[in-house]
């Protein structure tokens, strides 16, 4: 790959995203299929949204990925934004096409794709407790509502946060949204539990969202952050008898979903596992 006038640009905004993994999985891919393109990642403040976005239609931007805090407010703006992505409520991709910003989601179908592939469960047995209520909880609820599960229970530590989740949901399945201090009774009757926070994320690995004491073995304990790959909540659930799902499927899956929208070719998947478990690695 040549870094010319002519490279495509994408990348991804958040604040912070010194931890992404993304540019390298990313680049990897464009390497390995020898398209001419470029990702990099941007720390872009809550306050300077509005002016990045701009500037990277200025740019000629093919495209880029959003990560917190921007998954909601970046709607604000965009040309448009795909209607599974209005229903989620947020958005993780940006497409351009002719100067216009298309906002989609590939947050959600990356994760039903890791953890239906990874834990060969049903997600039509599944009670779902969801915990918390962000850009990245409303992707996966709306998959799994879609999906078919029997329940979701959005957990979150402000309860009018659930609770608005919930009723987004509400449309495919049945829902309720409670505060934290109602986890414990929740799980009792669950059989997934999705973390969606960024609780238990490198540096602070040793934070819980839940108390483990609530964790048994009937449950799948899904965490979305690959950072540490073996969170303090899985370590937990292991110990309790449960099942574990990580977060580095999702982060594949999106990838490559997105991928595809940008370049019009099928993500080389194999290959962006084998850098983000190496990247991992050295981190």
């Amino acid at each position: 790959m040549r870094l010319d006038a002519n490279i495509r640009k994408t990348g991804l905004i958040g604040h912070p995203v010194s931890h992404s993994k993304s540019p390298e999985m990313i680049n990897a891919a464009y390497q390995k299929q020898g398209l001419p393109y470029i990702y990099l990642a941007y720390d872009v403040a809550p306050e300077d949204l509005k002016q990045a976005v701009e500037g990277m239609r200025a740019l000629g931007f093919r495209g880029w990925n959003v990560t917190v805090p921007h998954k909601v407010t970046v709607m604000d703006h965009l040309d448009e934004v795909e209607e599974s992505a209005r229903l989620i409520g947020a958005v993780n991709t940006v497409m351009v096409e002719e100067g216009r910003l298309i906002g989609i989601n590939t947050d959600g179908a990356g994760y039903l794709r890791s953890l239906v592939t990874e834990t060969g469960i049903d997600p039509a047995e599944q009670q779902v407790v969801l915990i918390g209520a962000g850009g990245a909880a409303r992707a996966v609820g709306y998959a799994l509502a879609r999906a078919g599960v029997q329940r979701i229970t959005v957990v979150n530590r402000t309860e009018t946060r659930a609770q608005e989740l919930a009723a987004r949901l509400k449309t495919w399945t049945e829902t309720e949204g409670v505060g934290l201090d109602q986890a414990g009774e929740k799980l009792q009757g669950a059989s997934l539990l999705v973390q969606t926070t960024s609780v238990g994320m490198y540096p602070d690995t040793e934070a819980c969202p839940v108390d483990p004491t609530f964790l048994h073995e009937g449950l799948l304990v899904s965490d979305l952050i690959y950072h540490p790959r073996d969170t303090r909540l899985m370590r937990e659930a292991r110990t309790r008898g449960a099942r574990v799902h990580g977060g580095l499927g999702m982060l594949l899956h999106q990838g490559a979903l997105a991928y595809r929208r940008w370049t019009g070719q099928e993500a080389p998947t194999e290959t962006m596992r084998e850098i983000l478990e190496e990247a991992l690695k050295e981190t």
